[in-house]
Order: C-alpha cells, then structure tokens, then sequence
C-alpha cells in the first residue's frame, strides 16, 4: 500500500529561495509554455506566483496539487500535517523553550520563528476537513494531522495546545537541543563547537522521553540528529538504537521512515539509517512512510522505494491513522 503521512504546505522563511522553489513546484504543474529565462516566461510565472500568493497555502488551489501528484505516484491514503511552529496559538510555547535571549543564537531564531508563525491552527484544520471531502471523490483517503516538536518539561502546555484540533494522528519531533534548533542551516556550524557524541546522548535521551510522554501517535525522523552529516561511528550508537527500539515497543508508539534527509538535507540518507532501521524491524517496530515533503512536486517521493525497503526487512504491514487511533494495513495490495 502506497502511503505518505508526513507532508507540509508551506514553510518560510519567504525569501527569494522560497519563491524560487514555489516557482518550480507551480510549473511541475502548470507548465509556462515560453522559453525559460525570457521575459514572456517571467511574466507568465509572476502571474502564477501572485495567484499562489493571494489564494495562500491553505486554498485548494495550492492543496489539491498536491492531491494530482498523488493520484499519478499512486498514493492511497495521505497525512497532511504542518508544523506547530506554523501557528501563532503556539507562541508561548516556543518562546518558553527555545533560546529566543538576546544571544547570536537567541537573536537569529526568534526572527526565524517570527518569520514563520504566520498562520492560525483553525484556518489550517478547517482547510484540511473541507479537502478530505474533495479528495475522497478523487478515491484517495485524506488525513489530519499535526507535526508537534517535544521539549522536556513542556508535556502539560503541548497537550493543551493539542486540543486546538480534530487530529487523525499527532507526530512528535525533536528539532530543537536545549534549545537550539540544530537541523536550521543557519545554525549548523555550532555543531563544530560541540561535543558530538555527547549532543547524540542528549537527544536519544529526549527522543525517549518524547515516546513515553502519551502524546503521540508516532515519531518522526528519531535520527535526524544527522543532518548536517556530524555523526560518530555507528557502532558507538547502536546501543542507543536498540534502546529505542525497546521504547517504542513497549509504549506501543510507532516511527517513520522519512525520505526528507535523503533529499532534502546534506546527510543524504533515510530517517532511520539502514542499520537503525534493521534494528526497529527485529523489534516489530510499527512503522509509516513520509516524504516530507514541504511542496506538491515532492509529495510521494521515495515511497515506492521505501515500501520495498520495508519488504525487505520483514515488514508487512504498515501504520495508518484515524482519530487518534492506529490502523495497519497491507504493505502489499
């Protein structure tokens, strides 16, 4: 069964990068029919990315192409989520627990954070259950969910804010190490002032206690620690895989393999690794697939070739969701 369960609408921050990459994503679709670069074909595509623009993320003009590059990769149920980070009801909960101080550090992420909390959690979840009418008369299956980041300490407040919505199934991620959010490239040459073996403690142990926490219904990207390609020798972490592995079992909480490292960010690799994810296959780890996508193009991307990764490590059935319960169907069929 072909699913994706970890896709997004939009991300800032809105530079020139960004509209770039809208640009790119409107013409998978939209093809400008003018030679590139000339003038008639930036003409053509500022039209496109004005509409883009006015209409917003939530509009399904921008979310039902995501449900066309659904039905041509032969997607049969999909997740849309966006991050926490998105809504302005989560201000206080971010300013709480990430490092917003008047520090380097503290200054760069608070205007990141500012640059991207631009949008309502309503708007988002009404967006959603009014698409899922549309895309089931398409024959593919819509879900709702909410991409929610972990901080030790921050359980009761999460779970408030988690009420906000009607959610099919809530994923938990750690993006953020006492503070810093370590997968933002503008931040990644702290990763040379850091002790790295240490840093990969510290974030199993919060990976961990993310997973007994009751909130979520699966983890995602658990290794994404590795996305800047700072890691130790494998073999120094595979206690810490086992060990999750053992976790996620005994809560009963599921995981992902997520293809956004692999094309997205320099580490080049799924979330899990190879070696990590043999690990959670012998333990009979409950397992989804994503994309990550944060565009239509990319929607589905990977899948194809994950389920047959999943084949390969014994798997046969693979995780879904409704309403906050968990549903296995059918890897093949």
């Amino acid at each position: 069964m072909r699913i994706d369960y970890h896709l997004h609408l939009e991300e800032g921050p809105y530079s020139l990068r960004w509209l770039d990459r809208t640009n790119v994503a409107l013409q998978h679709f939209v093809p400008v029919a003018a030679p590139r670069h000339s003038l008639d074909w930036l003409k053509q595509s500022q039209a496109l990315l004005q509409e883009r623009l006015e209409k917003g993320a939530f509009s399904p003009f921008w979310i039902d192409l995501y449900l066309e590059e659904a039905e041509r990769k032969g997607l049969q149920e999909v997740g849309i989520v966006d991050h926490l980070y998105r809504f302005t009801e989560a201000r206080d909960y971010y300013y709480r627990h990430i490092d917003i101080s008047d520090s380097d550090l503290g200054c760069l992420q608070k205007e990141w954070l500012d640059q991207v909390m631009i949008e309502s959690i309503h708007h988002f979840t009404a967006a959603i259950e009014e698409a899922k009418k549309r895309w089931a008369k398409r024959g593919i299956t819509l879900r709702l969910g909410l991409e929610a980041d972990y901080f030790a300490d921050g359980e009761e407040e999460l779970r408030e804010l988690l009420k906000l919505g009607n959610w099919d199934y809530v994923i938990g991620s750690v993006h953020f190490t006492e503070g810093w959010g370590f997968d933002n490239p503008d931040t990644q040459a702290r990763f040379q002032t850091q002790d790295v073996p240490a840093l990969y403690e510290k974030h199993f142990a919060l990976i961990e206690r993310e997973i007994r926490s009751g909130l979520f219904d699966f983890v995602a990207h658990i290794d994404n620690m590795k996305v800047f390609n700072y890691r130790p020798d494998e073999n120094h972490l595979l206690h810490y895989y086992e060990h999750i592995a053992r976790v996620l079992r005994e809560c009963d909480v599921a995981t992902e393999i997520n293809a956004g490292l692999y094309y997205r960010y320099p580490v080049k690799e799924m979330c899990p690794s190879p070696l990590f994810l043999s690990v959670l296959a012998r333990h009979r780890v409950p397992i989804t697939i994503s994309s990550d996508s944060h565009y239509p193009d990319d929607i589905g991307s990977y899948v194809a070739q994950n389920v047959e990764t999943l084949l390969r490590h014994g798997y046969t059935e693979v995780a879904t969701f409704e309403k906050r319960q968990r549903i296995m169907k059918p890897l093949k069929g």
